[in-house]
């Protein structure tokens, strides 16, 4: 998947909240709570990723909700409403739930599926996402002390729930005027999506669609009988993409648009033209994405790899600082909270989480057991890596962490794509739920709340995500073959993560006509982008072009790409009319779009499953 959701822009460090004693106590409500939210939100962002490669961080969603249901519950007198500590642990849980689709299921996963024909039952699937988790929330655990307590690093996204849930429980009545924004904004998006499943509502084209301008340069570079409906240059009729557009900004959204127009404008036609991909199906508004995708897919992964990992070696003084902590610092820090685990029971964790993910990858994948030892090894230190990147910019490397694993095991296991793709899935996972803790260790830091409690919690949701979206990945894709790199389920990292591993396994030989100069134009690309990002002045920096954006634009349909764009664009003008409302709502109203119709895209999947 790309790094993560849109960074948040709350970096504030603020003290630790002070806490009555027994507050912060771990209770089974405050956690099943989570556990039930984030088995939904694993769901949710697993469909979300199949769609555009990203993941959405459901932590102020799952703080309002919880808040809300246990007020409701409380009108009965027969209970209480959470205190602010229970909404730690359950938006804890909760946003460990919803980050299993980085555990590998809306990438590596997939991909080894289509490589190599292999599935997993629903069992095996969640004993291996867990373990992934495992290894990740182990590690957390370590270095809560080093980043929160002594460095005092920013966590902006965990600093952002925190200042919520205080906003929240000094104005009651805010919560509950976002939780109504939110309810509709689900209500309204499953709605929409159900008249679009009943009436078949197709995609508007573009006006023009059906032909290119005589003349043009796109009908000049394309093929003969090729229209603007063909590219996908239409609207879409349901609300999701326009929903994160809403949320990803847009620089981003923008990125995406400029992307398209390069990819499916322009060179699809080219390469349809030259015969490096044949065409679609004939229609004035068939869909050429299939085809398009063959070769554009080449381009568009060297420019995300490139970027990603270019742009992760410009954060090398964190990633100095991460393997040379300060030490003496530590010693010197007190810990008023108490901490996670104890020295022994830490080493004693970090021991079972190896055996637990060595056995794994041994047993499912045939693995080496020496490879997947040094695969999890070269993982505990990628995911202190990642972690203080994230910890720093709110930026979680997922995928140059996953890149970086894949490369290393293409020269130690060449030709085999299970240890290139599942030790890069531990990589990748783990340090998407080291960093996940770690945000959530942040929030309770400034609440006082108790860390040994945020740690079960986070278990607790990892296990409830693993379950549940284990279950809702083989309800939606039961025929990965079949079903992925089409339209209805574009899966850009699960294409990212495939190509990798292809030009791994078989070289350059097996590329089509013309990859080979895509893929050096699209690195050279993205690492100029990428160098230009970090070295411009900042008010020059915001004209550049994200990188990971422009590649994404490549193996995504181009209505995915417009619709995020005009999304972003809507959201930019309400931030600039009407900023308190869209500080207010913006987020929370976007969030129930998103889940609203994934959930109600899981159960038309479902319902079309059965009635097959």
């Amino acid at each position: 998947m790309p790094d993560s959701s849109p960074p948040s822009h709350t970096g504030a460090r603020t003290p630790p909240h002070p806490a009555a004693p027994g507050c912060g106590a771990l209770t089974a409500r405050a956690v099943l709570t989570g556990m039930l939210l984030g088995g939904g939100f694993s769901i949710c962002n697993i469909y979300i990723g199949l769609k555009i490669g990203w993941g959405m961080n459901m932590s102020i969603t799952a703080a309002l909700l919880g808040f809300g249901l246990w007020r409701l519950l409380a009108l009965t007198r027969r209970t209480t409403g959470l205190t602010i500590f229970e909404s730690n642990l359950n938006q804890t849980a909760a946003s460990a739930g919803a980050a299993i689709s980085s555990a590998g299921l809306v990438a590596p996963i997939p991909a080894l599926a289509l490589l190599t024909g292999q599935t997993l039952s629903w069992a095996q699937l969640s004993l291996w996402t867990f373990s992934v988790c495992l290894v990740g929330i182990v590690v957390a655990t370590g270095l809560r002390r080093q980043m929160i307590i002594v460095e005092r690093l920013a966590f902006p996204g965990g600093v952002a729930t925190g200042e919520t849930l205080k906003e929240i429980y000094a104005h009651g009545k805010e919560a509950f005027a976002r939780m109504r924004v939110l309810a509709g904004g689900g209500t309204l998006a499953a709605l929409v999506k159900l008249a679009e499943h009943l009436f078949k509502l197709p995609r508007l084209c573009w006006p023009g669609a059906a032909s290119l301008p005589a003349g043009s340069a796109l009908a000049s570079a394309g093929h003969a009988g090729i229209t603007l409906g063909n590219l996908g240059f239409a609207f879409e009729p349901t609300t999701l993409m326009y929903a994160v557009g809403a949320l990803v900004g847009p620089r981003v959204g923008v990125s995406l648009l400029l992307g398209a127009i390069l990819a499916w404008g322009w060179l699809a036609p080219h390469a349809f033209h030259a015969g490096w991909t044949a065409g679609g199906p004939a229609g004035a508004e068939a869909s050429w994405y299939n085809a398009g995708l063959q070769w554009l897919l080449w381009p568009g992964v060297s420019l995300m790899v490139s970027s990603a990992l270019t742009s992760f070696a410009f954060s090398w003084r964190s990633i100095l600082r991460a393997l040379r902590p300060n030490t003496a610092a530590a010693e010197s820090e007190a810990e008023p909270e108490g901490d996670t685990l104890s020295k022994r029971a830490f080493v004693c964790a970090l021991a079972l989480a190896l055996l637990f993910s060595v056995v794994l990858q041994v047993a499912l994948f045939g693995i080496a057991a020496w490879i997947a030892a040094l695969g999890v090894l070269l993982t505990f230190v990628l995911a202190i890596v990642a972690a203080r990147v994230s910890g720093e910019t709110d930026i979680t490397p997922v995928g140059a962490m996953g890149k970086v694993t894949q490369l290393v095991f293409a020269c130690l296991a060449p030709g085999q794509p299970a240890a290139n793709l599942m030790s890069a899935n531990v990589t990748g996972g783990a340090a998407s739920q080291c960093a996940d803790l770690l945000h959530d260790l942040k929030t309770g830091h400034m609440l006082g709340a108790a860390p040994r409690a945020q740690l079960i919690a986070q278990v607790a949701g990892a296990l409830a995500g693993a379950l549940a979206g284990s279950a809702g990945y083989l309800l939606l894709i039961p025929n990965p073959a079949a079903q992925l790199l089409t339209d209805q389920w574009p899966a850009p990292s699960v294409a990212s993560w495939k190509a990798v591993a292809e030009l791994f396994m078989r070289g350059v030989s097996a590329l089509p006509p013309g990859a080979v100069t895509g893929i050096a134009l699209g690195g050279a690309a993205g690492i100029l982008l990428a160098v230009l990002e970090k070295t411009l002045p900042k008010r020059a920096r915001a004209w550049v072009p994200s990188a990971t954006s422009v590649g994404l634009a490549f193996v995504i349909p181009a209505y995915n790409a417009i619709s995020i764009f005009l999304g972003a664009a809507a959201a930019s003008a309400l931030e600039r009319w009407a900023p308190e409302t869209s500080r207010r709502f913006l987020v929370v109203g976007a969030s129930g779009l998103i889940a609203g119709e994934s959930l109600l895209g899981v159960f038309l999947a479902l319902e079309q499953m059965f009635a097959g």
